[in-house]
């Protein structure tokens, strides 16, 4: 009896993980597994070949511009379209508690960010492309790239709060202090950059980028591995 027991509900377990609403929410949180690999690596590509980059002084954004800006523009849009998809999916895969509509929402919007500072591009400044003056003037899609972006990056920390909470009442310390720390060091990079110094603030603001797409990547594994 205690094996035909064990027999159905192994069955059962079977049936529900390859439910069709399961398939589709882990389909859309594998998204955010690879949102971040592909930006970055579409971007560190671009940063380490197209002439006159340079990786200690010049946003990834700036990409946007000369011949090849159509790359990462759609490198921004694709991106932010892979964010919003797993923000669906973490909104399907989350159960009652902290965060359950604003953390997606929240994700969302910062995938939103992407999206609209892919369509609304950067300007040329610091001299990229070559032959840029070091000091620019700033264009109406250039200064809505940077509010619609910087709005993003608002949403992004604020999920990363609301889920830290979540976890440590779910006595998931690792992930509470994961998120915690992306979202505190993400905010102090994204100070740094807003400031318009130089130097240090963005090689620190590309780490803190490594940093929330990781955090991304997990918290999309965690809720993939619950889906059922």
């Amino acid at each position: 009896m205690n094996a035909q027991t064990a027999s159905t509900r192994t069955s059962a377990t079977s049936g529900r993980q390859c439910s069709p609403a399961g398939r589709v929410t882990r389909s859309l949180l594998g998204y955010g597994v690879i949102a971040g690999p592909v930006y970055v690596a579409v971007s560190l590509a671009q940063a380490l070949t197209r002439d006159g980059f340079e990786l200690d002084k010049h946003a990834w954004s700036l990409l946007q511009n000369g011949s090849l800006g159509w790359i990462q523009i759609t490198n921004f849009i694709v991106t932010g379209l892979m964010t919003i998809a797993a923000a669906v999916g973490l909104s399907r895969a989350m159960t009652a508690g902290r965060g359950r509509r604003s953390a997606p929402l929240l994700i969302a919007a910062y995938g939103a960010g992407m999206l609209g500072s892919g369509i609304f591009t950067a300007d040329p400044a610091q001299g990229f492309p070559v032959g840029t003056p070091q000091v620019t003037t700033v264009s109406w899609h250039g200064m809505l790239h940077l509010a619609i972006g910087g709005a993003g990056f608002l949403c992004l920390i604020a999920a990363c709060l609301v889920l830290g909470s979540r976890f440590a009442r779910a006595g998931l310390t690792g992930l509470a202090w994961m998120s915690r720390v992306t979202g505190v060091a993400f905010l102090a990079a994204f100070a740094g950059i807003a400031s318009g110094s130089h130097g240090p603030t963005v090689p620190a603001f590309i780490a803190a980028v490594l940093l929330v797409w990781a955090w991304l990547a997990t918290i999309s594994v965690h809720f993939y591995r619950r889906t059922i």
